[in-house]
C-alpha cells in the first residue's frame, strides 16, 4: 500500500506544481486554493508512504519522479526547450533513484 501512497503524492505534487503558474503569485483565488491542496494532499500520502517505506528512498523517489515529470511536461505542453543539460540531469536523477531503490532497502526503522 505505501507504493500506491507514494504514486499518488508524486502525482498530486506534479499536479499542483504544473498549475502553480496559472496563480499569477498567488493572486487568483482558486487556483491559489487548487496548488495548495494539491501540495497538502501530497505531503499526506508522503507521510503515509513513509510509515512502511524508508524516508530516504520515498523523498529520492517522490523528488526524483516529480522533477523529472515536471521537466517533461514543461517541454512537451509548455514550449520549453529540451537540451542535453536537462536530459543529462533527468539520466541522472533516475540512476540516483535507481541506485537507492535497488541498494537502498524498502523497509521503515521505528524507534
Amino acid at each position: 500500500m505505501a507504493w500506491v501512497f507514494l504514486s499518488a503524492a508524486i502525482a498530486f505534487e506534479v499536479a499542483a506544481t504544473s498549475l502553480i503558474g496559472l496563480t499569477d503569485g498567488f493572486k487568483h483565488l482558486w487556483w491559489t486554493v487548487a496548488v495548495l491542496s494539491g501540495y497538502g494532499v501530497s505531503f499526506y500520502m508522503l507521510a503515509q508512504a513513509v510509515r512502511e517505506l524508508e524516508i530516504g528512498l520515498v523523498y529520492a523517489i517522490w523528488s526524483g519522479v516529480g522533477t523529472a515529470a515536471i521537466v517533461t511536461i514543461g517541454i512537451v505542453f509548455l514550449g520549453e526547450s529540451l537540451t542535453f543539460p536537462k536530459l543529462l540531469g533527468i539520466g541522472l536523477i533516475v540512476a540516483g533513484v535507481l541506485v537507492l531503490n535497488v541498494m537502498g532497502g524498502t523497509s521503515a526503522t521505528h524507534a
